[in-house]
């Protein structure tokens, strides 16, 4: 089978090592994860990329979740569209839905990092984003994102968008970096654990798993991983399956 995988670049070492073992043969398409910030946007590249792919591919594979509702609504066209029944890159970390309902419960004010993440940082806040909690912002970003706002709206309004945008820090008790064994993340941790300490959270390591994505890069599309026929459109399932297939029309 000739897979090509769409995918978001926070989860890239994963991904392309998931390829590079798959018995299929796999092509990558990275996409930015700044992307999140606008989640119409989000759902409109993925679309485009999907309806754009060259013929000669058996299916194609999303490397994302529901995020935020950002993949609802998808269709799939001349080819089965596979992605796995995840609420957010969180659940493709950890490898599986039950695991994210575990962290949740215990501890739901959690702010995540991963390797990929700080490796990529291209100006992204999560302060920004919505249904996001993957970490990655620090005063330079923030900085100029308030350049931006003055220019934009003023110096008044900036003042006042920037308190609205950083109260989300105040929900975080735990900063959380899970590690996928992919590369030496040494660095990514010590940056993690700085800017825990920086805010005032807790910080723990948490063991990553590539179980999810190696099913669905491996092509082992099993009950954790929705098939979308040609003619069908992901929908919020608003159950423990996350998304489901629907007719298009």
């Amino acid at each position: 089978m000739k897979l090509l995988v769409i995918a978001c670049d926070v989860v890239a070492r994963p991904v392309y090592l998931c390829a590079a073992r798959s018995p299929q043969v796999v092509d990558v398409m990275l996409l930015p994860r700044g992307l999140h910030e606008e989640p119409v946007k989000l759902r409109d590249r993925l679309q485009h990329a999907v309806d754009a792919a060259p013929p000669g591919y058996d299916a194609i594979a999303l490397g994302y979740g529901l995020c935020g509702g950002a993949t609802a609504g998808i269709v799939a066209r001349d080819v089965p569209v596979v992605l796995p029944r995840a609420h957010d890159c969180i659940t493709l970390f950890l490898g599986a839905r039950e695991r994210y309902e575990e962290q949740v419960r215990a501890t739901p004010a959690t702010y995540w990092y991963v390797a990929d993440q700080v490796e990529r940082n291209d100006g992204y806040s999560a302060g920004r984003a919505v249904g996001m909690s993957v970490g990655g912002d620090d005063d330079d970003d923030m900085e100029a994102v308030r350049a931006e706002y003055v220019e934009r709206y003023g110096e008044d309004n900036a003042e006042y968008l920037m308190e609205v945008m950083g109260a989300w820090k105040a929900h975080y008790q735990r900063a959380a970096f899970v590690g996928m064994g992919v590369v030496d993340e040494s660095a990514s941790v010590a940056y993690a654990r700085e800017q825990a300490e920086r805010r005032g959270w807790a910080f723990e390591s948490v063991e990553g798993s590539m179980v999810l994505l190696r099913k669905l890069i491996e092509g082992d599309w099993d009950e954790d991983v929705l098939t979308l026929r040609p003619g069908e459109r992901l929908a919020m399932s608003y159950d423990a399956d996350v998304v489901k297939a629907v007719p298009a029309v």
